[in-house]
């Protein structure tokens, strides 16, 4: 019961010293990018990328942020937060896509019929499927844990406070965080359900890693200005006072 207490007493000062911002746009990022996954993008025979690409670099880039400035365990426990959220998230739009009533593009369809199938879609989508959901999560929970250990690992032997030093732990965690992500979701969900075969799986976490890695490049310098500007202005004091990174 102490180590509990001790926990929920660190999460509390943790959330009220990382910015809102940041926390904010970690959450809406996981929320916003398992939904995006439910379209695919382009497929071929081994390749296959879907439209939630397109936001999964931001909550590894938050997490750099976090760690460089609070250390890898507070960018771990902010990432289980935004996990967690994401699965209430969830929850409750399964819940709410049973309830009865109509999406508003029912009434844009030429009839009821059709209406009904893009009704029945939306909930469809929206509800999501219980092993993409339990996939997305674990995948989550292993990547951030990895990503945070890696970052704080390379940060100590290279990071000598300049920008070089910050780019080389996050890329290098993006590396190991992204690959992994990729990895475990296509493993559990699309080898196990979807009936890809293990080239496909290795093709797709090697190929979506180094597009988020291009992503995670191209912003870094963003990151690291973010993480200086804490530093400056010394946010987050009391959380680096009180609790050992």
């Amino acid at each position: 019961m102490n180590t509990i207490k001790r926990e929920l007493d660190d999460y509390k000062l943790l959330l009220r010293n990382v910015p809102s911002t940041v926390t904010a746009l970690l959450i809406l990022s996981v929320v916003c990018m398992n939904l995006l996954a439910n379209k695919e993008l382009f497929a071929s025979q081994y390749f296959c990328i879907n439209t939630g690409l397109a936001l999964s670099w931001i909550p590894f880039l938050c997490m750099d942020c976090v760690c460089k400035r609070f250390g890898p365990k507070a960018a771990t426990r902010l990432s289980f937060f935004a996990i967690f959220t994401n699965l209430m998230t969830a929850v409750i739009f399964a819940l709410l896509s049973m309830t009865p009533g109509h999406w508003a593009a029912y009434f844009s369809a030429p009839d009821p019929q059709t209406g009904e199938y893009i009704n029945a879609a939306l909930n469809s989508t929206f509800a999501s499927t219980w092993y993409v959901v339990a996939g997305s999560s674990i995948a989550s929970l292993v990547s951030s844990v990895i990503n945070s250990a890696v970052n704080g690992a390379v940060g100590r032997i290279a990071d000598k406070g300049g920008y070089k030093g910050f780019a080389i732990r996050s890329l290098a965690s993006t590396v190991a965080g992204q690959w992994v992500d990729n990895f475990v979701f296509s493993a559990l969900v699309s080898h196990v359900f979807f009936g890809w075969n293990w080239m496909q799986v290795f093709i797709c976490s090697i190929t979506s890693m180094l597009f988020e890695l291009a992503a995670e490049a191209l912003f870094s310098p963003f990151g690291y200005k973010i993480s200086q500007n804490w530093e400056a202005e010394s946010v987050g004091q009391a959380y680096l006072d009180t609790v050992e990174a």
